[in-house]
């Protein structure tokens, strides 16, 4: 298991969180990555004490579709920072009934409906499998989800595990998907956070989603359908509830450094024998790959 005394953790705010509350001593960082510029710098500073690094998933202004997201400069650049918890905070539609807007769900399971955005760090003449039966990492979902139990205020309600339904956006379901995707027993709809739990996985990052209800998508007859002004208003109240939540949080990752699978999830999956891998190649995943095969060799 990898030295995490020193990891810091990391946060991505979804649509309405481009700021964190509560972050202290704080100094931008713009990085390039080998998989091209991250959506908008990162900010790390201080939350109870314990370093944290912050990025805007959409950038600071919201101008990236979440097909536009370069999901894998922010993640290389996660670990790059240091970073070995990840936390998403997202707006998602509910799907089921008991999942109200202003509630927050802690999903544990996917189910990917995107079809544009690359979802791996490999190819290019390097091939690996991580596992993904578990897609968030059981024990910092769990952290996360007695945080918010702790912290919620009124008018909101938690709920542990469901399924995350990831659509491509960026317009809202049919009603006819709407229906298809209930039947499926999903709990939530979003656009964004299946492609970064995969490649949180691959870049040995444990991974959590803090999942905000916006809406009921658009499949409750007695609720009219989704729109952009009823989903930010959610938001906005959404983001006031997220700083004592991930304050309690970094406090119980720093006391806890909980281990995860999710630490080692390369130890098995690697498939191409390091000698046969093309030096560009390597180049671009020897910040994940070298604690397995040595450092790169220049030539």
């Amino acid at each position: 298991m990898p030295d995490l005394s020193q990891a810091r953790v990391g946060v991505i705010g979804g649509s309405g969180l481009y700021a964190m509350p509560g972050l202290r001593d704080v100094r931008e960082i713009r990085l390039d990555t080998p998989f091209g510029r991250p959506s908008d710098a990162f900010r790390l500073g201080t939350l109870e004490g314990v370093e944290t690094v912050f990025l805007a998933r959409h950038g600071c202004h919201h101008h990236l579709l979440p097909s536009e997201v370069p999901y894998r400069a922010n993640i290389w650049a996660m670990r790059k920072l240091g970073v070995r918890w990840l936390i998403s905070v997202s707006a998602v539609g509910s799907l089921q009934e008991h999942l109200r807007p202003r509630d927050m769900v802690v999903p544990s399971q996917f189910i990917d409906r995107t079809h544009q955005r690359p979802q791996s760090f490999f190819g290019e003449g390097c091939v690996a499998h991580v596992s993904l039966a578990d897609p968030f990492c059981p024990e910092l979902s769990s952290l996360l989800a007695n945080a918010a139990e702790a912290e919620i205020p009124g008018g909101h309600q938690l709920h542990r595990g469901g399924t995350y339904l990831c659509m491509e956006g960026p317009a809202f379901s049919t009603r006819a998907e709407s229906e298809l995707y209930r039947s499926w027993g999903c709990s939530v709809i979003g656009m964004t956070n299946h492609t970064e739990s995969r490649l949180a996985r691959e870049a040995e990052l444990a991974y959590a989603s803090l999942s905000m209800v916006t809406d009921f998508d658009c499949w409750h007859s007695e609720h009219e359908a989704v729109s952009v002004e009823m989903v930010i208003g959610n938001l906005q109240a959404n983001a006031r509830a997220t700083e004592p939540i991930l304050s309690r949080l970094v406090q119980q990752i720093a006391l806890e450094r909980p281990a995860s699978v999710a630490h080692q999830a390369l130890a098995q999956a690697l498939i191409t024998p390091a000698d046969q891998v093309p030096t560009e190649t390597r180049r671009r995943l020897d910040l994940f790959v070298e604690p397995y095969w040595g450092p790169a060799v220049e030539g």
